[in-house]
This record gives C-alpha cells, structure tokens and sequence, in this order.
C-alpha cells in the first residue's frame, strides 16, 4: 500500500558532548537506538571516530500500533537518514542488521516490494517467493476497535511439527499462487494463515469477519501478524467487484468494525469513487496530514476519506532527509 510512510531528518553535532543524541518525539525510542547504531556502523566504514552526538526528527503518518510497521520504518528512516548525513549509502542487509539490533524483530521494508520469507528476528531473508504477489483490491478495517497492540508484549509462539507441516503447505501453495498470479489462492493462504494465528493471538471478530468474506464474494482475509489491522481480500478482475466492494463497507459497518480505506496491491493505478460509492455519492478528498508529533493509533490517521479508494504496491516507504551544519 502507497501512501504512508516516516521521513527522518538527522542533523550530526560535532560539538556535543559524547551520546548526546536526542530524537523528537521523545518516545521514538527504537528509532533513536537505530540512529546510534548506524552512527557507529557509517564511522567504521570510513575509518572516522563517531560523532559524538546529533538530532534526529521524525515525522510521517504510519498509525501507530496497528500492525503496519510503523517502528520498522522509523527505524529505517533513522538508519538511512544518519547514513545519508555520513555520504554513504547502506546495502540493505546491513540496514536489516541494524534494524533489528534496534527493535528486536524488524519488518523487510528495506528489502522492497517483493514477496519475502523474512526471518524478523534475525534480519535475514529465508525466501524470494516472486516479484509481486497476485493483484487484489483490499477492504481495510481494523480490529478490536482499532487500539494499539504492544507487540513487544506479546509472548512468542510455540509452534509444533503439526505446525510445521501445516505452515509449509500453505508456503508451498502461496509459490504457485505467486507464480500464476493467482488471487483467488492467494486468499485461500492468507485466510488458512490468520486462522492459525488465532491460536496465538485470537481476534474476537475473526469469525464474522470470515463470515462476511463468503457473504461479499471475496476472495479471503487478511490480519497482521501483531496488530489490529486487517482486509478482505477480492479479485480485481470479478466483473461486479464495485457491487462487492459496496457490499462489503455496508457489512463491516453495520457489525461495527471500522473501514479504513480501500486500495489495489500490485498496480499504480487508481481504482475509481464509483466502485466504493457508486455513481450517485461522490466525496471530496481530504489531505491527509502528516504530524508525527500528533500521530496516533486512532482510526482517522489510517481513514483516506471514509474508505476513499487509494493506489496500491509496494511497502510503506522509508523516506529521509538530513541537514548538516557547516
């Protein structure tokens, strides 16, 4: 999904005294590990003492605590922000090392939009599955009425062999599905996946919405591995996918699960109004706001106009900037 995204300034002081290094807001804690990390990672490189302190700003408009990543990309943006501010450009293994040094599991954004078997807590990658997952247009909601999630918090999962066997079923149908850009098996895997999660970390409205998904005509279901966001899965190719998108707001509203926006993965396209509204209902957009100092886990900052229709592909960028004193 395009659009969300941290942006990370790093301005380096080479007067301060040692470890002063500060980051607003305050309590971009993992970005601020992240920024010292790549410090000393850049100064090795070209054999140079750390400085020995800097400022770093965030600001973007990732929803916190939902499941879409929004540490992985402050951290991202504070490494390639101090490594810009160094003249360096870092491979993105050693992005991943620092990554998850900094916050202990670490989402692949800096590995790019392709599908990945990603080990999060080693920072490595396991598998390519492809260059893109199948096409879908996703209905977003969030779940557990959109509160934030302490992933840290969340005790790890113990797997079996059962699990094992069943995981690697699911990994091996989502290689044909990738490879035949299949969208329909696509969501059979995404749905059979967040169905095993349940036991690990169970989503009360998991049944309803799997309930919904048959009713609506999609195609699956999705919910992040840590957090409360989630979608409903459908084939942009279904020749009343408008009728089905409709129907599918309706639903998730009238059972009191929020709409967050409605987007297509794998096209820059822009799917239009008339899908999500019909021809009759056509709203205004409204910018979003990008304030990290304001940036909460509320619904509003993940809302694109009520479920206004978005483009797609691709991850959240890690945007970054530096200015350096002279």
């Amino acid at each position: 999904m395009q659009g969300p995204g941290t942006r990370a300034e790093f301005t380096p002081r080479p007067g301060a005294s040692p470890g002063q290094l500060t980051v607003f807001p305050a309590d971009r804690t993992k970005a601020l590990r992240a920024a010292a990390l790549a410090i000393e990672e850049c100064a090795a490189l070209r054999g140079q003492a750390p400085c020995p302190g800097g400022e770093l700003t965030l600001s973007g408009d990732v929803p916190l605590g939902l499941g879409m990543g929004s540490s992985s990309s402050d951290v991202i943006a504070a490494i390639r922000a101090v490594a810009d501010a160094h003249r360096l450009r870092l491979p993105p293994a050693t992005i991943a090392r620092l990554a998850v040094r900094a916050e202990r599991a670490s989402d692949p954004l800096m590995l790019g939009g392709r599908p990945l078997l990603f080990a999060q807590r080693e920072g490595r990658v396991l598998e390519v599955l492809g260059d893109a997952l199948p096409p879908a247009v996703v209905v977003g909601c969030a779940l557990g009425g959109g509160s934030p999630v302490d992933t840290l918090s969340l005790p790890a999962p113990r797997h079996d062999h059962e699990d094992v066997r069943a995981y690697e079923r699911l990994r091996s149908l989502l290689r044909r599905a990738v490879a035949d850009a299949d969208t329909a098996l696509l969501g059979h895997v995404s749905t059979e996946s967040a169905r095993r999660a349940q036991r690990v970390r169970e989503q009360r409205e998991f049944g309803l919405l799997d309930r919904i998904a048959g009713r609506v005509g999609a195609v699956g279901l999705q919910i992040a591995h840590s957090g409360n966001v989630a979608g409903l899965l459908f084939d942009p190719a279904a020749p009343d996918l408008g009728h089905r998108l409709r129907r599918c707001v309706r639903a998730l509203r009238t059972c009191g699960i929020p709409v967050t926006r409605t987007f297509a993965t794998g096209t820059t396209s822009t799917i239009s109004e008339e899908h999500l509204h019909g021809r009759a209902h056509v709203r205004r957009d409204r910018p979003a706001r990008s304030d990290t100092s304001r940036r909460r886990a509320h619904l509003p900052a993940l809302r694109d106009d009520e479920g206004r229709l978005g483009h797609g592909g691709g991850t959240p960028p890690a945007r970054h900037r530096h200015r350096t004193t002279r």
